[in-house]
């Protein structure tokens, strides 16, 4: 029974990898893992949104672990220079995703990831931000009192949040790398530029305008 999970598991995360969520059908997952049982999907996961939680869940693990001994040290250092702590942050977030790039289903996931978080109206949540046993809730959480209240007003964590996801998923579609170091690294410095950028005049003033008419 776990055997039969695991490879519709393994098939499902390869075909979303390689062609989108949207553009595969729980019949083609079926045929790829070499399961007769045409209801197997249903049986395990429910429908396409629970494959694709399956898909996160697998990977959760090694992500929130590193992600949240990252916010362990952030936390540990206490106030500091802003700028340097802006810049662990974004290493917080970055890191335990490129740490996935070294493993086939690691970069696999990451696609998927970027997938479901790219678009208008993901098949899952993506993020449990009412939850603070999760990592990206405790994330947006001490990134908030370092950001420009206009920036965190126009979503500025999120913008960084997906900007990290689509960069490391392109990585992750290119293929294994011998070092990811100073890919990571790059990273890691344009999104503490997302974070720490100054929101414009005109910025303000556009967003200013949006909400008198939203009334």
């Amino acid at each position: 029974m776990n055997d039969t999970r695991e490879r519709l598991l393994d098939a499902a995360e390869r075909l979303y990898a390689e062609r989108g969520v949207d553009a595969v059908s729980l019949r083609e997952i079926v045929q790829a893992a070499g399961v007769r049982n045409a209801t197997a999907v249903q049986y395990h996961f429910g429908d396409r949104a629970g494959m694709v939680r399956a898909v996160f869940a697998r990977h959760a693990p090694e992500v929130e672990a590193r992600r949240h001994a990252l916010l362990d040290a952030c936390e540990a250092d206490g106030g500091g220079d802003p700028e340097a702590a802006v810049r662990a942050l974004a290493a917080a977030l970055v890191r335990p995703l490129t740490a996935r790039l070294a493993d086939p289903s690691g970069r696999a996931f990451l696609q998927v990831w970027a997938d479901v978080l790219n678009r208008p109206d993901p098949i899952v949540p993506v993020a449990v931000l009412d939850d603070p046993s999760d990592s990206l809730c405790r994330w947006r959480a001490l990134v908030e009192p370092l950001l420009e209240e206009d920036a965190a007003r126009l979503h500025r964590r999120f913008t960084a949040v997906r900007y990290a996801a689509i960069e490391v998923a392109r990585r992750a579609r290119s293929g294994p790398r011998t070092d990811d170091r100073l890919f990571t690294s790059y990273l890691i410095d344009v999104v503490a530029a997302i974070l720490g950028a100054p929101v414009s005049p005109e910025t303000r003033r556009l967003a200013a305008e949006r909400d008198a008419a939203r009334g």
